[in-house]
């Protein structure tokens, strides 16, 4: 699982391949912790449903022969707009884990998101070279959240992302008939309780357990005003789906919200994010950056995604799959697609480059007509 060279690996062609792949390689408590949803997992599969549902309307006479995927993230560069997406415990699938996805990141010229669960240090993930973001969960304890965030700003990270969607862990009913929990190897790197998440339990999920003794249910509007003033990184509030907490956010001086129903893993029955993403970017209206996760599994949903208002995507699973099937060349190699299909849809679509999209017309999506991009995500078509 390491290199190119694998047969398996060096033939794919788009990400759903790498998906056939990891499947087929992991454990099945471990291929279920990743691919699984909450519940009955109906938003699991309606973020998929709702994107195949989205068509563009693409315009022509248009001169794309400098066509490029550039873009700026939290005002900094970056060579698409997409961000690696936090995603606990990498080490599940591969023996280097964050460190592997992270140069993959860096390679591919996009910000990797570290989450508070990974399962190696943020300093470690840092020292790659990577532009890292720094997603945090509140934790229980005030005091252990705020040393949380300042490790991670030592460490050199460049953003705060806040998830607001986890009071507790969703439900998820693969991991609780797999009596999941972690093999030794692999561990929280940044948060220690009480509780760990490797002892198995019987009718639930050792991860689910583990982390509703670490995070706060409690979190409220006040939290964040103090985690406001408490850093002066930029500030994501991640798992946002009504315009009205987008609208409030940005008046709490966030700098971007993400669009996101935790990939179907938390509430099952939340709106698919795709559409949810028009309202939120209509409400924020450019005082923000707003950004989709949950589904994007291609090039093209990205541009669906530009179109309908975000300034960028999160990709979570598909960078899991590359990792697990051929560690940090996979990863690179599920990025580049992505990056090769991003050009490719600009391009056909009478786009040269990742601010027009946000002028194309749209059908399939409610709200989802010409226009709702943030007037920093516009240009002259």
């Amino acid at each position: 699982m390491g290199s190119l060279s694998d047969p398996t690996a060096a033939t794919a062609l788009c990400l759903a391949d790498f998906e056939r792949i990891a499947a087929s390689v992991l454990p099945n408590d471990v291929w279920d912790f990743i691919a699984g949803g909450s519940s009955a997992e109906t938003t699991l599969e309606a973020n998929r449903t709702a994107l195949d549902r989205v068509f563009l309307v693409s315009r022509v006479l248009r001169d794309v022969s400098r066509c490029t995927t550039d873009a700026a993230l939290l005002g900094r560069p970056a060579r698409m707009p997409v961000a690696v997406a936090p995603v606990a415990y990498q080490r599940l699938v591969h023996p280097e884990g964050e460190l592997a996805a992270a140069r993959a990141a860096k390679a591919a010229g996009v910000p990797f998101i570290a989450s508070a669960l990974s399962s190696v240090p943020v300093e470690e993930i840092t020292a790659t070279g990577a532009a890292v973001w720094f997603q945090l969960y509140w934790l229980r304890e005030t005091g252990r959240s705020l040393e949380l965030l300042r490790r991670a700003e030592d460490a050199g990270c460049e953003a705060i992302v806040l998830t607001v969607d986890v009071p507790w862990m969703g439900r998820r009913l693969r991991d609780v008939r797999n009596r999941f929990a972690l093999p030794g190897h692999v561990r929280a790197a940044n948060i220690s309780t009480g509780v760990t998440a490797h002892q198995r339990a019987a009718h639930a999920s050792a991860v689910a357990v583990h982390t509703s003794e670490a995070f706060s249910p409690s979190v409220t509007w006040s939290t964040l005003e103090d985690l406001r003033k408490h850093t002066r990184l930029p500030l994501v509030l991640k798992g946002v789906l009504a315009p009205e907490d987008a609208l409030r956010a940005a008046d709490f001086g966030v700098d971007a919200v993400v669009v996101s129903n935790h990939g179907g893993r938390q509430l099952d029955g939340a709106v698919p994010s795709i559409d949810a993403l028009p309202a939120v970017a209509r409400a924020v209206a450019g005082s923000c950056e707003v950004f989709l996760d949950s589904g994007i599994r291609s090039g093209t949903d990205v541009l669906k995604a530009l179109a309908l208002g975000a300034c960028g995507v999160l990709v979570g699973r598909p960078v899991l799959w590359g990792l697990a099937a051929a560690g940090e060349a996979g990863a690179g190699r599920v990025l580049e697609l992505l990056a090769d299909e991003l050009r490719d849809a600009l391009g056909l679509s009478g786009c040269e480059g990742v601010a027009a999209a946000g002028q194309l017309r749209t059908t399939g999506v409610p709200g989802g007509q010409p226009g709702v991009a943030a007037p920093r995500a516009q240009a002259e078509l």
